[in-house]
């Protein structure tokens, strides 16, 4: 059983002691905020926060970086559907229904409650995840039914149950996700790893894929690639490290930019998640805020290039 220790919605806030706080007073405050702002208003909270975690005030009059236009939108582009498309388990039939289903994980159940999952009538492999989760939280992977510790799974889920991305980082679209727990099947590529995609989308418009390498494991990395599978020199901070190589096209690279640009359609910015397995595309996600706004790329050229692709003209 495997799951994720590299959780972005946890990762300032959670395994430290009490002196630690007090050395680093911001974590302090943006543990504090994190539990306790939810009396604060949506615009005061994101100012906030912002200025915490990038060290500069949040130009809401006039967004000009990618991260700040990131905030703008969690404000004022709040569309109904955005609710169904967060849901990990709603979003199969939204996506289904414009794509096609052979693009999706097949669900192997789901449960209202963490020790309400029925293991009997699951394969010896397969994948746990939350609805309502983000960052990588909420995900634990079964290679080998018989060595389940289910004691610990309950109390691994009963912990990210608590997870609340409106309240924690102000995406609205989390708001109202019911919580449920559902299992997946388990995909395998070739070599036993399996990679995944990740298209950002600026006005329906595929313009970069994120890479991620060995994501649950110890050797995580990101990179940038452009939409003709040319390696960038962008970077993004945080816990994510930027590999050496430079990998092989994938074969359905294609298929992938053309299957996200339908589904972003209309939309001022969003990533549309993938997985390879044994050369057949699978969707993975749709999330609208990367690393919710608040891990700036590391050249502010490209925060300003990145911000200049997302038209908030199309919010009105």
């Amino acid at each position: 059983m495997n799951g994720s220790n590299a959780c972005f919605f946890n990762r300032t806030i959670v395994m430290l002691s009490f002196k630690e706080y007090i050395e680093q007073p911001r974590l302090l405050l943006l543990s504090l905020l994190h539990h306790f702002g939810l009396w604060i208003p949506d615009k005061w909270f994101l100012q906030i926060m912002y200025y915490l975690y990038i060290g500069r005030h949040l130009n809401l009059n006039n967004p000009q970086a990618f991260s700040e236009k990131l905030q703008w939108l969690k404000l004022y582009n709040r569309r109904p559907e955005y609710t169904i498309m967060v849901d990990k388990y709603a979003v199969k039939d939204y996506v289904a229904g414009i794509i096609g289903k052979e693009y999706i994980i097949p669900t192997l159940g789901v449960w209202d409650k963490p020790d309400a999952i029925d293991y009997i009538n699951l394969p010896q492999k397969f994948v746990l995840k939350t609805a309502h989760g983000g960052g990588s939280c909420g995900v634990l992977i079964c290679k080998e039914k018989s060595h389940l510790d289910k004691a610990g799974i309950v109390k691994y889920f009963k912990k990210v149950w608590k997870q609340n991305i409106y309240n924690s980082f102000r995406e609205w679209p989390y708001k109202n996700v019911p919580k449920r727990i559902m299992a997946e099947k388990y995909l395998e590529s070739e070599n036993g790893v399996l990679d995944d995609y990740k298209v950002l989308c600026f006005s329906g418009k595929a313009k970069l894929i994120e890479y991620h390498a060995n994501r649950f494991g110890p050797n995580h990395t990101q990179d940038f690639y452009d939409t003709n599978w040319n390696k960038t020199s962008l970077s993004q901070g945080g816990f994510n490290t930027v590999s050496n190589l430079v990998v092989d096209r994938p074969t359905c690279l294609k298929k992938m930019l053309e299957l996200s640009e339908s589904l972003a359609k209309g939309i001022p910015m969003c990533r549309i998640d993938w997985y390879i397995a044994k050369q057949k595309l699978y969707f993975g996600e749709i999330t609208f805020f990367d690393a919710s706004g608040f891990e700036p790329f590391d050249r502010e050229e490209d925060e300003i290039m990145l911000g200049s692709w997302i038209d908030l003209s199309l919010c009105n």
